[in-house]
């Protein structure tokens, strides 16, 4: 269960993060926003919110989309409210290198192949951070007003703290027995 004591947000494409509180995702595959500083992406955070974004949230680059949900969004500097359904724990990471394995992930994730290789080859250093994570929905919908702080292509932010007990009541995604399954094909092909 996950037991947030900071008010930290991950932000996702608001589809990916339908699709891991749905329990149809138990996968993230990051490359990193364009403000991660030096370093890259990293994995700061071991439980988070999960923050949903409209920017870069293109249907036609996912091999899944809610049933009748928004497609179109308005731009992200647009946007005047946050709605967030889940929080996450990460379970496991790992760093691939090797395009063979990266494909073999296809079963297990919603990213079409093209947005995928796109990622993988993003910069001078061909790889994927592949995160294993477990989603809890929160027991209502979290609704609070946009603010210019969670804004850029960084993937972390905080939150206001009203959160934290939305978080506490959590309930899984997925069971217990179809997330060891989901973590078994995942650790099958990574090791």
């Amino acid at each position: 269960m996950p037991n947030l004591t900071t008010p930290t947000g991950f932000k996702e494409w608001s589809f990916v993060c339908d699709a891991l509180v749905q329990g149809r995702l138990s996968i993230i595959l990051r490359k990193g926003g364009i403000h991660e500083g030096r370093g890259g992406f990293e994995w700061k955070h071991r439980q988070f919110f999960l923050f949903p974004t409209w920017f870069h949230n293109q249907a036609e680059k996912l091999n899944w989309v809610p049933e009748n949900t928004q497609r179109d969004f308005p731009p992200e500097e647009q946007r005047t409210t946050v709605d967030i359904d889940g929080c996450a724990t990460l379970e496991q990471v790992w760093k691939v290198t090797d395009w063979d394995k990266v494909s073999a992930l296809a079963p297990l994730h919603i990213w079409n192949e093209d947005v995928v290789k796109e990622r993988f080859v993003y910069d001078d250093e061909s790889c994927l951070h592949i995160a294993l994570v477990r989603a809890y929905k929160l027991p209502q919908n979290w609704h609070f007003p946009y603010a210019k702080s969670y804004g850029g292509c960084r993937s972390w932010i905080t939150l206001p703290e009203e959160g934290l007990p939305l978080a506490a009541a959590a309930t899984p995604a997925l069971s217990d027995e179809a997330f060891a399954d989901v973590s078994a094909k995942l650790k099958a092909i990574l090791g």
